[in-house]
């Protein structure tokens, strides 16, 4: 008897229910792969952004010091306020990088998932878990191994405040609460200098230049300082626009004390900048050959030094005043309207924005450089004057100019110090 076979058709259905099967066996196993990994990097993703270390140095509280303490403790002759400063720091920078990241984690979600927000975000983390697992610094190897971190790190952070100042740019229109923004950039600039202030005198201490102490110019004069920037500052209007006002400088213009020269070296060209645009943008149509000069006064006492500028670039128009010291306020859009912009004002997206672009490239600046065109100038500088100890004010005239007011207190002076 012949075996019985199946019918032929029933064999390939079978045969096409089996590559059918084994297809989709094959698909679900590709994508149960997929969902693990996924999951797996989900897992990373978090536990990178939420570290049980990061929480716990966010507990602590940072310890600041005074200017004075950091000046006279910075130096012995057997040159153990290295390894001691070295030692502080390992301490205090993980601490207060902790906080900012905490600050960031409490960012409205549509601020905070902003691609560039974040990426300063993952670089605070990235920087605290450098910092945090080094090893203890017992010697005089540990130190310089730690100050070449040190180094690495603050090139790294170079361009923080102006990747803020774009992440802020970009999602402002969803922020409904200014404020908290406002105090979120206050304070995450402010700790940013203190930090890259720390970092740099540590990193200046084994240096031997003439009248400082790390950081510190023990004899500062002021004049020379703010006539470096005006130069600087002229030189370039004049290669944008043809040519620049002078300045003048008077009152005490001989004074010289200790002070830290990095946050004026920000401050200065932000409001050096803004009055030399100003004097050049209002009097295009002057029949006049010369512009007006700006003036420069300095007075000095035993709590404070102030620098006044002055310009007489038609002031900041009413609707405006009140709002040259908010992020991301710039007068592009006004420009049109009232054809008026001063000292306080900040450059946008018009033909100006050239000037300050210019100005950023050829001098990116110590702690970030310029924030030209982000509306991040003036209210940064004046965060800065206020975390010195200080105070930044806007006085203008409409139709004549505008004056700047720049209050700052002495490293040394009587009464409560201000702290880094």
């Amino acid at each position: 008897m012949l075996p019985r076979c199946r019918p032929f058709f029933f064999q390939q259905t079978t045969c096409q229910c089996r590559k059918e099967l084994s297809s989709t066996t094959q698909q679900f196993i590709e994508f149960r792969g997929v969902l693990s990994s996924e999951r797996e990097r989900n897992r990373t993703v978090s536990s990178f952004y939420n570290q049980p270390a990061i929480d716990a140095a966010a507990c602590k509280a940072s310890m600041r010091l005074t200017p004075a303490t950091i000046l006279y403790s910075g130096k012995s002759k057997d040159g153990r306020h290295v390894l001691k400063s070295a030692q502080y720091l390992q301490r205090e920078l993980p601490i207060r990088i902790a906080h900012r990241i905490k600050d960031f984690r409490n960012l409205p979600f549509i601020v905070g998932s902003n691609p560039v927000i974040l990426g300063v975000h993952e670089l605070y983390i990235r920087a605290f878990n450098i910092l945090n697992s080094f090893r203890p610094i017992l010697t005089d190897e540990d130190e310089q191994k730690y100050c070449m971190k040190l180094q690495e790190l603050l090139e790294d952070h170079k361009d923080v405040v102006s990747m803020l100042a774009e992440g802020f740019r970009e999602c402002r229109r969803h922020v409904t609460n200014q404020e908290v923004v406002a105090r979120f950039l206050d304070t995450t600039l402010t700790s940013r200098l203190s930090i890259r202030m720390l970092a740099q005198h540590h990193l200046a201490l084994r240096d031997d230049k003439p009248n400082h102490v790390g950081i510190i110019n023990i004899s500062m004069p002021l004049k020379d300082l703010i006539e470096r920037n005006s130069k600087f500052v002229t030189r370039m209007a004049a290669h944008k626009y043809g040519r620049a006002p002078t300045i003048k400088m008077s009152g005490h213009v001989d004074a010289t004390f200790p002070y830290i020269e990095l946050p004026l070296e920000y401050i200065l060209p932000e409001l050096l900048k803004n009055a030399v645009r100003a004097t050049i943008e209002n009097h295009l149509e002057d029949e006049e050959p010369h512009l007006p000069p700006i003036h420069i006064t300095i007075a000095s006492n035993e709590i404070d030094f102030v620098i006044r500028i002055s310009d007489r670039g038609k002031g900041i128009p009413h609707h405006l005043m009140r709002r040259v010291l908010e992020y991301n306020f710039t007068t592009a859009s006004s420009l049109s309207e009232s054809g008026a912009t001063s000292t306080a004002a900040e450059a946008g997206d018009d033909g100006s924005s050239a000037f300050s672009d210019m100005m950023e490239a050829v001098n990116p600046g110590p702690v970030g450089g310029p924030m030209h065109g982000f509306g991040f100038g003036l209210p940064t500088s004046r965060a800065y004057a206020q975390y010195m100890g200080g105070s930044l004010k806007v006085q203008t005239m409409q139709g004549i100019g505008t004056d700047v007011y720049l209050r700052l207190r002495h490293i040394n002076s009587q009464g409560e110090a201000f702290r880094i």
